[in-house]
């Protein structure tokens, strides 16, 4: 349950919010409302990384115009194939691009039993999970792959070369469950790195690098992210591989920008050209009996016997499940003070409607 401390804003109200902070920089409406729903879902989601803390960097965007602001824009599709499409982003929002693109593979899953699709001259899109869940819903497996600034060391490297290069993959299982891996390529999402300085906390090991190379647990001295796996003794080279293996889905196959090419974080100055890849596929086109099988595999897991009493064994996409429940327990989104602070002085700078608190 949300703590004295946390504040509850409906997620309507949320969405509202948002919508009117991009409005007040002149962003396309339907585009801040695709936003809008992205940022909802990732807060309800409990990643409130890519939610709310989010929402000052994609006003930026705008009002520095590295990011369009949609007039008249809308996603393209430049060569496509019945399976495979490549889409020219036009520089709008990343929500905007990665929805276009991930319902085209979903087309193109059912009406070939896959889509592929590989997007261009795309911008940050928030959760990867909001993609392969939309593929989901509609009994498909979903896909979704992106680069990023770079933010992540190479093993044996002394500065940053590759971006966090986040991946999802989410499955349909019985009677509504599923399966929704979703996660960075590095250790942790930067975003939880700015939370965690927001709301005066240090960080726990294996996050973050100072600016001599060394691990740190304070937030203000991040200099860079360690791969998944931390360190090579721990076997970080597994993550660097995979943050390799999106750009090789994302900024190569689609002739974006990758790697060290890419716009330093928060570099408003010049234009993104990330680079995003969304694969739908329809488990119907294969064996029988998916989600009966998906179903067994994820209730054997949950079954085991925990090493903690009390702590049961979970897959991926249930700790979001469990917010998500929280959230309607509470009758909306539960926030850090700090956070309802960060979103008040930035309504008082765009002078719209601060979010009405529910308590």
């Amino acid at each position: 349950m949300a703590t004295g401390s946390e504040s509850i804003v409906p997620e309507q109200e949320l969405h509202d919010f948002v919508v009117r902070c991009m409005e007040a920089v002149g962003t396309n409406t339907e585009h801040a409302d695709v936003l809008a729903d992205l940022i909802v879902a990732a807060d309800t989601r409990g990643h409130y990384s890519h939610g709310l803390n989010r929402l000052d960097m994609y006003v930026n965007s705008i009002k520095t115009k590295t990011t369009s602001d949609g007039q008249g824009k809308n996603p393209q599709i430049v060569k496509q194939t019945v399976a495979t499409a490549l889409v020219e982003g036009n520089n709008i929002l990343g929500p905007a691009v990665g929805k276009f693109a991930i319902d085209l593979a979903i087309q193109k899953a059912k009406d070939a039993g896959i889509g592929f699709v590989t997007v261009k001259g795309s911008n940050h899109f928030g959760i990867a999970g909001w993609y392969g869940m939309r593929a989901m819903e509609q009994g498909l497996i979903g896909m979704a792959f992106t680069n990023t600034s770079p933010l992540l060391v190479p093993t044996r490297a002394k500065k940053v070369t590759l971006g966090t290069n986040p991946i999802c993959l989410a499955a349909p299982a019985k009677d509504g469950d599923d399966f929704v891996l979703d996660m960075a390529t590095t250790s942790v999402a930067l975003g939880k790195i700015e939370l965690q300085e927001r709301k005066g906390e240090s960080m726990p090991n294996g996050w973050a690098i100072d600016k001599t190379g060394k691990e740190t647990n304070d937030p203000s001295a991040y200099a860079g992210l360690l791969p998944l796996g931390g360190s090579e003794e721990s076997s970080g080279y597994k993550g660097y591989g995979l943050a390799m293996m999106v750009e090789v889905l994302c900024g190569i196959l689609s002739g974006a920008n990758f790697g060290p090419n890419i716009r330093t974080w928060k570099d408003f100055e010049k234009v993104a050209n990330l680079g995003q890849c969304f694969i739908a596929i329809n488990p119907e086109a294969f064996a029988d009996g998916f989600s009966e099988r998906m179903s067994d595999l994820m209730d054997y897991c949950r079954q085991l016997e925990p090493v903690e009493p009390g702590v049961p064994v979970m897959v991926a996409g249930d700790p979001e499940r469990n917010h998500v429940d929280l959230c309607k327990r509470l009758g909306g989104i539960p926030y850090h003070q700090n956070q309802i602070s960060f979103a008040n002085e930035m309504a008082k700078r765009l002078n719209v409607k601060p979010m009405e608190i529910k308590q």
